[in-house]
């Protein structure tokens, strides 16, 4: 029996004792093959996941063809040949990043494998992510780490709010002028650095910051990294009050000591897929603090449409009612590129429990974000990680999250508060059928009283986090918006 033990080094006294263990088997001569954990796809490196309970320093856990596994289907198909072999045991329960601190590393293991010959690997965790430690400030962005008293209290334990912040041209030139706010939200999992590879002297956006004729902005990178994976920065059962952290603590503590002008007016948001989800929402669920939103390719605004799941009607998360295996992601030219099965599969082999719900992946993510609390004090599972079969009452929860059906319950009091604030764009031959939702969403509001006083766009043939308008439009736009109000 082809096996891997996985011996805890004796002097490796970081993190904590329980947590996934995983072993990437990567092509051969790979040098970091461990983040390959998080690649989906038929040619992705084969991964095993077993959790370690009480596994100590001096320890060893094993993982053999009782382990999950993916993409292949047993370690009995894992085709002979050289390979280059890594653990990881990941024990970090604020940040889900691979590379979290206190998560543990064996050096990369050339061996040659043959399930049919057996044999055991010893892999040996000798290296640690390190401590923390926040990128240097520069004259233009600067790196937050604040600790909120919201989610501390929910947690029981410190939780930081990270963020980059990208200061307008000429920032220090004009130590009086105060700035309007943009909050910017990445794809999942984005981390608040990506403030830092913004500005990189090659990067657009650095170009069009630099320009004349662009609007400034305190530009506001939020954190896509929590607990349970992506935030998604809302109010959670299980990730906490995040959304309330982000309006009462970050933004007025970044306005504040960077000269923001501090008022609803002078806010606006924008982000693309979970970007698109997360901007769209805090403008909806926060409407008197934010001035607008620009959202592409939002992750699902209606759950009837939850990419091409109906967590309401349908019965199972992988297979459609026609009795097919239901695509997850496709080509703008409609072929299926990865299944739900698969898909999820990807995030059972790196959940607790062989389960997707505790990955840190997206739809580990989605569940935690939107899920209620289960009697184990763990996310309600809405379905089943292994068949896909969906839970009805935990569907039923999830209504609270439904931007489409929330909009609609509270559009009288939303209508007005809206007005104007929501600018919409989405390809209509979106990867992951993030269309489908947008347009259940917009009959919806097509048919509202008062009107929906907003715009959405669609893109012929354009696939995921398309934009109908250029960067520099959007700023002006956002410009246009956030003027003070007349005193007249």
């Amino acid at each position: 029996m082809l096996r891997f033990e996985v011996v805890r080094d004796a002097a490796r006294t970081e993190g904590l004792e329980n947590g996934r263990l995983l072993v990437v088997i990567g092509a051969k001569g790979s040098t970091r093959p461990v983040f390959g954990a998080i690649q989906t796809g038929m040619n992705a490196a084969p991964v095993l996941g077993r959790d370690a309970q009480g596994f100590k320093p001096g320890r060893s856990v094993m993982l053999d063809a009782s382990a999950a596994i993916f993409p292949i289907a047993s370690l009995a198909k894992l085709p002979a040949g050289d390979y280059a072999v890594q653990a990881l045991f990941a024990s970090n329960r604020d940040l889900r990043s691979l590379d979290s601190p206190g998560n543990l590393f064996s050096d990369p293991v050339a061996v040659h494998l043959d399930p049919a010959k057996g044999g055991t690997v010893k892999l040996v965790l000798t290296h640690a992510a390190p401590p923390e430690e926040m990128p240097k400030d520069t004259e233009d962005v600067k790196y937050i780490k604040l600790q909120s008293k919201l989610l501390t209290a929910f947690h029981g334990r410190p939780i930081f709010l990270r963020a980059g912040l990208i200061l307008p041209r000429d920032y220090a030139k004009e130590p009086t002028r105060r700035y309007p706010l943009r909050v910017h939200i990445g794809g999942f999992a984005t981390r608040y650095t990506a403030a830092g590879s913004m500005m990189r002297d090659t990067a657009g956006f650095r170009r069009l910051w630099a320009a004349d004729d662009t609007p400034r902005f305190l530009t506001l990178v939020l954190d896509g990294d929590g607990p349970f994976g992506d935030p998604y920065q809302v109010n959670s059962a299980n990730n906490g009050p995040y959304g309330d952290a982000v309006t009462q603590e970050l933004i007025p503590y970044v306005e504040k000591l960077y000269r923001g002008v501090g008022k609803p007016y002078a806010r606006v948001l924008d982000g693309a897929s979970t970007g698109g989800w997360v901007s769209f929402a805090l403008q909806v669920l926060y409407p008197d603090f934010f001035n607008g939103t620009w959202s592409s390719s939002p992750d699902p605004l209606d759950f009837h449409a939850y990419q091409l799941i109906d967590i309401y009607a349908d019965k199972n998360a992988y297979v459609n009612p026609y009795g097919f295996e239901r695509p997850s992601e496709r080509t703008v030219l409609g072929e299926t590129r990865f299944t739900m099965r698969h898909e999820v599969q990807t995030e059972n082999v790196r959940g607790d429990g062989d389960s997707y719900a505790y990955s840190g992946g997206q739809w580990g993510a989605w569940n935690a974000v939107f899920s209620p609390r289960g009697a184990d004090g763990k996310p309600a599972l809405l379905w089943n990680p292994q068949t896909g079969a969906i839970d009805p009452a935990v569907a039923e929860q999830w209504k609270k999250y439904d931007m489409r059906l929330y909009m609609a319950a509270h559009w009288k009091t939303l209508a007005p508060k809206l007005r104007n604030k929501i600018h919409l764009w989405v390809g209509d031959a979106d990867n992951y059928f993030l269309n489908n939702a947008v347009h259940l969403l917009d009959a919806s509001l097509s048919k509202a009283d008062p009107p929906f006083l907003g715009e959405i766009v669609y893109g012929p043939g354009k696939g995921h986090t398309w934009y109908g308008i250029t960067d520099l439009q959007i700023l002006a736009q956002m410009s246009a918006a956030t003027q003070a109000p007349s005193t007249q």
